[in-house]
């Protein structure tokens, strides 16, 4: 039935087909007025604005647009999937009809693809995205073994990749580790490949480069026998094509652990090896075997190896070793002839002039700018630093050997330079020339060559003035100093050495602010000169602008990293702003750098004195004493710190030694004849104080403790000691009384003539009555010659003594004057309890 019915439909859609006619216009009817589609006449159409206004309008729409209405046709399914809708009673098509939701094509053949027009449960979705996401794809198996041997594989590369990133990075352990784990992995594979039954597949490089790793980072940690291992396994497997050139390697392993025989048979091994083909290997190879002749002091042999490659292929290293082994063997004619072949060496330098730009070209100006500094240039300028270095070396070597003064041989080699492509070296090796003389104390002929340079270029002279200013600089010539840094500067303004000798020589005149100016331009037009910086903040400290020193020297600490000087300064200039924290901070630092510094030590000691922390203060003198035991000022801190502690005894060797650097100054042995009394050794005090008398009989202060411990003792010679004691104190007395008298009379006499005078007797007379009555009183106040002396009590001793002499300002001439600092321990010298009443 369902056939018949396609046959039926068939047919009648078939009659609604009009073949177009050759002669029909295909373009027709398209301006065809259709009144459907004029929306300007709807207001004037009567059904139209009936639906409008009545719920008519608002009814579902009539038509078959939507299948399973009552109008709408109910279509039937195909068997072809189509959806088609039944044929009215009149056996014809509806024409009003939608087919599947769809306008009614105008001709019998549909278009493909898409329809604006809405169906029911369709969308819009011509890629197909409404099925949802596609399925995922089918996951590898990583169980089968050749996967297994893949990831495997993988592993091992990325092992490899690891370790060299790790050596490059300086981490040697981790690249060992790694190369370790990477040899393990590759053995596996190989396991795996055998089981497999893929034994012919296994990769050798792959096996090359993780035992060739292995051994490079053995050798990098310095575990020669583990490297050697690793080198053997491939040296010795056939398989590996041009393993023999890793007797290079081993060589120079051998050459490391010093093993110079066996380092020089695998050089020849691996020089045996390889190709003429390759002739810069062989050349490297060579000068190896050179070096290990020199090494071993067969300079014969190094030279037969030298003299091979400069016939061969010439080179700068070369050429310098030649020149070391024909003065090892004196050979003055071959170091002639090898500093010829050393200065006519090639460099394969292109001319400094291609980098010059021109004016005219634009273009070729900005290529010029690219490739001023880049890697292959900075590569021919250290190429040609290091040449000239080794030339300047070789020429100072041999200038002394090859004639029979070191002054004829320099100017031999600088006639050879000269005529070769080095000719500016020719004036460097003239300043050379004159530092020779300087470093053998002939100032005169070090003066005279660099003189002569005042007539070349304005670069040679600059330097050659910078050098005499310097000279005479530290000749303490600053007149000549002064000149030539004029000369200096006047031939090369921007040169920065020329700006610090003439702010020197200005800063020792005292001129600071003139000084810092220099400094500043020299600072200007070298911002690293570390020199200019150091010196503009001593200026800026000169002149009391202590933050700008501050701010110079925290600069220059930034470049200098560990300066002692640098840092001993920013300590010094916080100790003058009054932060002490902040200069001991900086002090540790210098103590840091140089541990062995007395002057540094002591200063420490003086700050944390000032901050009351004795404790510390005592380390940091002790540590300064050990290192440096001539600083009286650290002796006397110390012997003063054990006499404050009630350790007399301590302090005696500090203050022996003090007597030892200075033996003219009494006060130090005065010091430890005090400290026996006050340990309680007055046998021992007693016979310092009779050494003391012997070499200063007229101190005072020797006297009275010589009467006050006789007596305590009951000694014979008391009296003679009082006698004498009686005798200097009245020398004394006079002394002071005409030293006063005439200075009150000198200036009496000038302001009131005779009056003054008659005035300045009078007063001399009331002066030399009490004079003599203080005079008397002391003596009364001694034992007569047939009287006892009594002691005083030990009450008196200790807390109620009376200085008879007066303040501690009437000491002897003979000492020298305590700083004021020292207050404290000059009481404990000459304290209350250590004189007699």
């Amino acid at each position: 039935m369902s056939v018949s019915l396609k046959h039926l439909i068939g047919e009648r859609e078939m009659e609604n087909v009009h073949l177009a006619v050759e002669e029909e216009d295909l373009y027709s009817g398209y301006n065809d007025y259709n009144p459907t589609f004029d929306s300007e006449e709807l207001e004037n159409d009567v059904g139209f604005q009936q639906a409008v206004r009545t719920s008519h309008g608002r009814r579902p729409p009539m038509t078959a647009k939507f299948p399973g209405t009552a109008i709408g046709a109910r279509p039937l399914a195909s068997s072809f999937g189509s959806r088609v809708p039944l044929a009215s009673s009149m056996g014809r098509p509806m024409t009003g009809a939608v087919q599947d939701g769809a306008a009614r094509p105008m001709t019998a053949v549909r278009a493909a693809g898409y329809t604006s027009s809405l169906t029911r449960g369709s969308t819009f979705d011509p890629l197909g995205q409404s099925k949802g996401p596609a399925p995922p794809l089918e996951a590898k198996n990583e169980d089968t073994p050749e996967e297994k041997i893949k990831i495997l594989e993988k592993k091992v590369n990325d092992l490899i990749e690891e370790s060299c990133m790790a050596q490059s990075m300086g981490t040697l352990q981790l690249a060992l580790e790694k190369a370790k784990e990477a040899g393990r992995k590759e053995r596996m594979l190989v396991r795996q490949r055998e089981q497999s039954g893929n034994a012919d597949h296994i990769s050798l490089d792959l096996t090359y480069s993780v035992l060739l790793n292995l051994a490079n980072q053995y050798a990098n940690n310095e575990m020669y026998p583990e490297a050697l291992n690793s080198y053997q396994v491939i040296v010795k497997n056939k398989m590996f094509s041009n393993a023999g050139r890793l007797k290079v390697n081993m060589a120079n392993i051998y050459f490391k652990q010093k093993n110079y025989p066996k380092a020089i048979k695998f050089y020849r091994m691996a020089l045996d090896q390889i190709s003429n083909a390759h002739k810069e290997m062989r050349i490297k190879i060579m000068q190896n075997i050179g070096v290990v002749f020199v090494r071993m002091g067969q300079y014969s042999d190094a030279i037969t190896s030298f003299e091979h490659i400069m016939s061969e292929s010439p080179n700068i290293k070369t050429g310098f070793n030649l020149i070391l082994c024909y003065y090892a063997i004196g050979d003055r004619e071959r170091m002639k002839k090898a500093f010829q072949k050393l200065i006519s060496v090639p460099l394969g330098i292109d001319d400094e002039d291609k980098y010059i730009p021109s004016n005219d070209d634009t273009s070729s100006n900005m290529v010029i700018e690219a490739i001023k500094n880049d890697t292959l240039h900075q590569m021919e300028r250290d190429l040609k630093v290091l040449a000239e270095k080794y030339i300047m070396t070789a020429a100072k070597l041999i200038a002394p050997a090859i004639e029979t003064s070191f002054a004829t041989g320099f100017d031999w080699c600088v006639d050879m330079v000269k005529s070769s492509q080095y000719v500016e070296l020719a004036n460097d090796l003239e300043i050379n020339k004159a530092i020779t003389y300087l470093r053998q104390k002939d100032f005169n002929q070090a003066v005279e060559t660099l003189k002569t340079f005042e007539k070349k270029d304005s670069r040679v002279k600059s330097a050659a003035a910078t050098n005499l200013s310097f000279l005479y600089f530290l000749e303490k010539d600053y007149d000549h100093a002064d000149r030539y840094a004029d000369l200096a500067m006047n031939a090369d303004r921007y040169n920065p050495a020329a700006l610090i000798n003439k702010g020197n020589t200005v800063y020792v005149k005292q001129d600071y602010e003139k000084a810092a100016e220099f400094y500043k331009e020299a600072l200007r037009n070298d911002s690293s000169c570390t020199e200019a910086l150091y010196n503009l903040g001593l200026t800026y400290k000169k002149l009391n602008r202590l933050e700008e020193a501050l701010d110079c020297f925290l600069k220059l600490h930034a470049i200098l990293r560990n300066s002692a000087q640098v840092m001993y300064q920013l300590a010094q200039l916080y100790e003058l702003l009054e932060d002490p924290q902040q200069a001991i901070e900086w002090l540790m630092q210098v103590i840091s750098v140089t541990p062995t510094d007395p002057q540094v030590l002591a200063k420490l000691g003086e700050l944390h004195d000032g901050e009351g922390d004795k404790s510390q203060a005592f380390q940091y003198y002790y540590e300064s004493f050990r290192y440096f035991p001539s600083n009286i000022d650290v002796i006397e801190w110390l012997g003063a710190y054990y006499i404050e502690t009630q350790f007399c005894e301590k302090a005696i060797q500090y203050f022996e030694r003090a007597t030892l650097i200075q033996p003219t100054q009494v006060k130090w042995q005065l010091m430890v004849a005090s400290c026996y009394r006050r340990s309680g050794n007055y046998q021992k005090a007693l016979e310092t104080y009779k050494d003391i008398h012997r070499k200063f009989p007229e101190n005072v202060e020797c006297l009275r403790f010589l009467v006050r411990l006789g007596t305590d003792m009951g000694l014979k010679e008391v009296q003679e000691y009082a006698t004498k004691l009686k005798k200097v104190e009245k020398m004394k007395e006079l002394k002071e009384q005409r030293v006063k008298s005439g200075r009150e009379g000198s200036a009496r006499s000038r302001r009131e003539g005779r009056e003054g005078s008659a005035g300045s007797a009078d007063s001399g007379h009331s002066s030399s009555s009490t004079k003599g009555e203080r005079l008397s009183a002391k003596v009364r106040s001694l034992p007569g010659s047939n009287e006892p002396y009594e002691a005083s009590s030990p009450k008196e001793l200790d807390a109620s003594y009376v200085d008879p002499l007066g303040p501690q300002m009437e000491r002897p001439k003979t000492g020298a004057k305590k700083r004021v600092e020292d207050d404290d321990f000059a009481d404990e010298e000459l304290g209350d309890d250590l004189l007699p009443e």
